[in-house]
C-alpha cells in the first residue's frame, strides 16, 4: 500500500469540500487525512489530503480532480522534499504521583502543556505522525482521557510555492 500527499488549491466556494471527498469515495480510496483552511491568495484554500492506494493508480482520480471546476491545481507532495506536520491535543490522567512523569515526557517530546486541571493534564504536540504515535505510546499507561489529532497539513521545501506556478487562465487574470 502506498501512501501518497496531496496538495490541492480550490476555490474558497461552498460544497467544494463535498465534490473532492465524494471523488475519492466514488472511486473506492480511503482519505486518511484532510485539511482545509486558507492561503495566502484571498478566496483559495489549500486542502492537503493523504491518501492510501493499494493496486489503483491515483493519476485516474488527480484527473479527475482537475477537471471539478473549482480545482485550481494540484500537487502531490514528495514527503523527503516537503514539510508535513499535525497537531494532537491530549488530555492525560495525572494524578499527584504521576503528574512530573508526565511533564517530562511532554518535555522530551517537545510538546506544550496547555491545561493542568485537579486530576488530568492537557499536552498540545506538533510533529510528523510517528511522532505523535510515539508520544501516545507512552503516554497510554497513565490513562489518556480524551485525544484529537489534526489532518496534516504540509508544504513543498525551499522557496518555491504552489501557488507561483501557473494556474488555469482564468483565475490569473482575476
Amino acid at each position: 500500500m502506498s501512501r501518497h500527499t496531496l496538495s490541492v488549491l480550490v476555490e474558497d466556494k461552498p460544497g467544494v469540500l463535498a465534490r473532492v471527498a465524494s471523488l475519492f469515495s466514488r472511486r473506492g480510496f480511503n482519505i486518511e487525512s484532510l485539511a482545509v483552511g486558507p492561503t495566502e491568495v484571498p478566496d483559495i484554500s489549500r486542502m492537503t489530503i493523504v491518501v492510501s492506494v493499494t493496486g489503483l493508480p491515483l493519476e485516474q482520480v488527480t484527473k479527475q480532480l482537475n477537471k471539478l471546476i473549482n480545482v485550481l491545481k494540484i500537487v502531490e507532495l514528495d514527503p523527503d522534499a516537503s514539510v508535513q506536520r499535525e497537531i494532537m491535543l491530549v488530555k492525560v490522567r495525572a494524578e499527584t504521583d504521576t503528574r512530573s512523569h508526565i511533564l517530562e515526557t511532554a518535555q522530551l517530546f517537545r510538546a506544550k502543556v496547555v491545561d493542568v486541571a485537579a486530576d488530568a493534564v492537557t499536552i498540545e504536540a506538533t510533529g510528523k505522525s510517528d511522532k505523535l504515535a510515539a508520544l501516545l505510546r507512552v503516554l497510554e499507561p497513565y490513562g489518556i482521557k480524551e485525544l484529537v489529532k489534526s489532518g496534516m497539513v504540509a508544504v513543498g521545501r525551499g522557496p518555491r510555492s504552489i501557488s507561483d506556478r501557473s494556474m488555469r487562465p482564468a483565475e490569473r487574470s482575476a
